[in-house]
């Protein structure tokens, strides 16, 4: 049986079994919503790290009066992942708003958005902060912007940047002599004349680049004046160089939760393990409101084009209570009914409605955060301790054994042309992926590309010290292979003297696809197939895909190892020039890891498929 939840201070039972949800969470950037027994929300908030966040609500010490009650309530937590802490902060606003959670205290008086507002004066125009924009301003508003302290924080840099004036038009037309921003070089005194309207206007048209993120040139003087200062040994003001370059990345950062118009719904759609995962972005008016996750159940045989397919045209028009249909129903590839869908669904609501695929800008940056949520969705899902545990009684009954498995282990091989091989061995408690169990092998000594004998290897190594009772003896073994590689781990075990624990071959049908593998057991040798909405082949897919990925990420800090590259020099299409630039922008590896895909994109040199790349490669995607 799963493990119970442990009981609170109090000794009432939690709602919220929180151990497997956070086992699978992600580490990116992100909101959290928690909700009730009842479906009614109760917090949300904003995480650079989702997974240390929504832990420390679970500390077993430590915790505020407030915390704790929140904790108490909780009976499910979902979450939405952004491409950055600062597209976060703004979908956090956006729900707090419209969901209005009783325990947030913050952010629930309705205040808009800051921005800088850049005046409507005939010569000297002015920079300043704004709370919202309003219609009857004749001037230009940048924005919006995540909190007040980072706007005012980068009208500080501009201001020493440009000089641009930051007084009301009152107090500038009474000046007779300049004011303290001149003396102390935040202002040009534009009130006494000091600077021609036309200088004036060269360096406001400057910042007015750069707040649009059309000026990468001023960060290229900032940074050519920090390696000269750098080379002066004046470390200070090569410091001061680093920190307002970072404030300036920070102001031109293009948001995909702000910016773009229009509604849309959005979908992200991942497979994995025989579970599909179906998850609907909502934006209106520009804004991302928020996420909704389905799992529908299909055949084997239906393609993940035509599921989606199916999923639209009954989610829009399978029922008496029609959802709101928005104009553009963006989808990650192309549907080849879309122009069906398209028709039915602008008769339906009486104007036209337009399902695509092909976007760009925003809306493409809107169906990859939908396609991130998706797979962070179907990982958790996939994690639940319910699920794990139908599965397993499942597989107990499919192989016949007495009792369910309490620990399950998986291996597979993975090289490059037979370079650089290694051995993955996965491990499966009752609670699914027992990740502090998992082993990585080097393989020496074998041919290149022998896979036999890499696994033969890899058996060996990990169950000799069986014999000598020591090591943990698993219940059930998985090979990632078909009677070949069967065969070498059947030969291991015999040799070993372990005769009591099942040896089952995982075997790729012949048309490679998920739901048609073949099953081998070792002790009759015999073939079967399973039906492939069995929950026992889902555990099992689950299993051997893990094995898989684990191997591979083995294989690839490796190689990457062996030829003595750093993290970036192991990426395609990133040359020394390339990792020249993206080190002088970031100032170092770890803030180019904290960086989204927008913002390396913005790096000299750097196309946005290039940036996607780095940026799957530094988070081993």
């Amino acid at each position: 049986m799963p493990e119970k939840s442990e009981k609170t201070k109090s000794g009432a039972q939690p709602l919220f079994d929180a151990k497997p949800f956070l086992k699978r969470l992600t580490e990116r950037p992100g909101v959290y919503r928690m909700f009730g027994e009842d479906g009614a929300i109760l917090y949300v908030g904003k995480a650079r790290n989702l997974k240390s966040r929504v832990s420390s609500y679970f500390h077993k010490s430590g915790q505020a009066v407030k915390t704790q009650a929140l904790v108490s309530r909780i009976a499910t937590i979902e979450v939405t992942v952004t491409g950055s802490e600062t597209e976060a902060l703004l979908l956090e606003q956006n729900l707090i708003k419209s969901l209005r959670p009783p325990f947030n205290i913050l952010l629930r008086d309705d205040k808009s958005y800051p921005y800088i507002y850049l005046s409507a004066h005939a010569e000297y125009p002015s920079l300043t902060f704004r709370r919202g924009r309003s219609k009857r301003a004749k001037g230009q508003f940048f924005g919006p912007y995540p909190g007040a302290a980072a706007v005012r924080e980068s009208l500080n840099v501009l201001q020493k940047l440009f000089k641009i004036r930051n007084c009301s038009d009152t107090f500038f037309s009474n000046r007779t002599r300049p004011c303290l921003q001149y003396q102390i070089n935040r202002c040009t005194a534009p009130c006494v004349n000091n600077i021609t309207p036309e200088n004036y206007a060269e360096d406001l048209r400057h910042a007015a680049m750069f707040l649009e993120g059309k000026n990468p040139a001023i960060i290229e003087d900032l940074l050519k004046a920090m390696e000269h200062a750098s080379r002066s040994l004046d470390f200070e003001r090569a410091a001061q160089y680093r920190d307002q370059i970072t404030h300036l990345r920070h102001v031109q950062e293009q948001q995909s939760i702000e910016g773009a118009s229009g509604d849309a719904d959005v979908y992200g759609l991942r497979e994995e393990a025989g579970v599909s995962c179906i998850v609907l972005l909502q934006v209106r008016s520009g804004r991302v409101l928020g996420t909704r996750h389905f799992f529908p159940r299909y055949g084997v045989e239906s393609l993940l084009n035509e599921r989606l397919s199916a999923f639209l045209g009954q989610y829009y028009l399978g029922s008496d209570a029609t959802p709101e249909i928005p104009r553009d129903i963006l989808v990650p590839e192309v549907l080849e009914d879309a122009d069906l869908l398209s028709q039915g669904l602008s008769a339906a609501q009486g104007r036209e409605v337009v399902v695509r695929s092909n976007v760009r800008g925003e809306r493409r940056r809107w169906l990859e955060m939908a396609g991130t949520n998706a797979e962070q969705t179907l990982r958790s899902h996939l994690a639940n301790k319910e699920t794990v545990y139908r599965r397993f009684l499942a597989l107990r009954e499919l192989l016949q054994l007495e009792q369910i498995p309490q620990r399950m282990e998986c291996f597979d091989i993975s090289h490059s042309s037979g370079e650089n091989t290694v051995a993955s061995c996965v491990v499966f408690d009752e609670n699914g992926p027992l990740k502090s169990d998992y082993r990585i092998y080097n393989i020496e000594g074998v041919a290149a590309g022998d896979d036999y004998a890499a696994m033969g290897q890899v058996l060996e190594r990990r169950y000799r010290k069986l014999k000598t009772g020591e090591g943990r003896r698993p219940d059930l073994v998985f090979i990632d292979g078909g009677k070949g590689q069967l065969n070498i781990a059947r030969e291991v075990f015999q040799r070993l003297g372990i005769d009591d624990v099942p040896l089952i071959g995982v075997a790729k049908g012949a048309t490679r696809r998920a739901g048609m593998e073949t099953l081998v057991d070792a002790l009759t040798d015999a073939s079967f197939r399973v039906p492939p909405d069995s929950p026992a082949l889902h555990l099992i897919q689950y299993i051997r895909d893990e094995a898989h990925r684990f191997a591979i990420t083995g294989h690839r800090q490796r190689r990457d190892k062996k030829r003595r590259q750093s993290t970036l020099e192991g990426i395609e299409g990133v040359g020394p020039k390339r990792r020249r630039e993206l080190i002088r922008y970031f100032g170092g590896l770890q803030e180019i890891r904290k960086a989204s895909i927008d913002e390396i994109a913005k790096v000299r040199g750097m196309s946005r498929p290039l940036a996607e790349t780095v940026y799957a490669a530094l988070h081993n995607e």
